[in-house]
């Protein structure tokens, strides 16, 4: 029986469609990441084109490398970009789809939270969705089979996210990422102060990150909630901005690296 696949919406966009260009952009992204010795359980990674923020999110991504035979399961959370959705939706398929090969989503855990009055199903949410699809690449290269749990967010709060993320924390072998980029279009200095002021919010767990500052603000928040509850302690592991990477400075994204361990 075809099982229900959600195919790749920014392959040749954001990441090369062709695998085996793909596969070598990857690893040479993590190959040159700053390294760090920290185990997370997890993790704030940004989610632009590769040549803008794949060498900040390699960053967050060579820490599994020694956690890579423990990981089983990842639960990836992103905002919602191209559609309004009330909740966090769940795609509502059982495998997504990658140049690198497929994903199988973890039934078990989608049936821990589907009874939340916060989380709904909904295809569309998905089917374009680029702030999930950019973080598989990075994981299929470094933690080879895992199952997955993608949650687009929309409009909800943070105890929310931390309720769905309390049914489904596990131990050392569930993952916690969440997508974000930081701020968006400030010229270089104004976006430099006011990223480093947001991640002084994050590190300090204070909850406090706004939408205008980082995306996945709501993501982010609800992470706090729940590194507070399990005494957690956020790494920030990099921290550029497109004008960094690959772009002009005058209107520059903001992007982070961020380990909770």
């Amino acid at each position: 029986m075809a099982l229900n696949v959600r195919s790749p919406a920014v392959a040749g966009l954001f990441y090369p469609v062709d695998r085996q260009e793909l596969m070598h952009e990857v690893h040479y992204l993590l190959a040159n990441a700053i390294a760090s010795d920290c185990r997370p359980k997890a993790l704030i990674v940004p989610h632009a084109g590769y040549q803008y923020s794949g060498p900040v999110a390699a960053s967050a991504y060579a820490c599994l490398r020694s956690v890579s035979a423990i990981i089983q399961r990842v639960v990836l959370l992103g905002p919602a970009h191209r559609m309004a959705i009330q909740g966090l939706a769940l795609p509502g398929v059982e495998v997504f789809d990658t140049p690198l090969g497929s994903v199988e989503l973890d039934q078990n855990l989608v049936n821990k939270i589907v009874d939340l009055p916060q989380i709904c199903i909904s295809r569309e949410a998905h089917v374009l969705e680029h702030s999930l699809e950019v973080q598989l690449p990075f994981l299929q290269s470094v933690l080879g089979r895992f199952t997955l749990l993608p949650l687009a967010v929309g409009l909800t709060s943070a105890e929310a996210v931390a309720d769905v993320l309390a049914r489904v924390w596990g131990g050392e072998e569930t993952l916690i990422v969440v997508s974000s980029d930081l701020s968006h279009y400030l010229p270089y200095a104004v976006a430099q102060r006011m990223d480093n002021e947001t991640l002084q919010s994050i590190v300090q767990l204070e909850q406090l990150v706004e939408h205008e500052r980082a995306c996945g603000s709501t993501a982010i928040n609800g992470l706090s909630i729940a590194a507070q509850q399990h005494h957690l302690t956020p790494q920030v592991l990099d921290l550029r901005n497109s004008g960094d990477t690959a772009g002009s400075r005058e209107r520059v994204v903001g992007y982070t690296a961020i380990a909770f361990d």
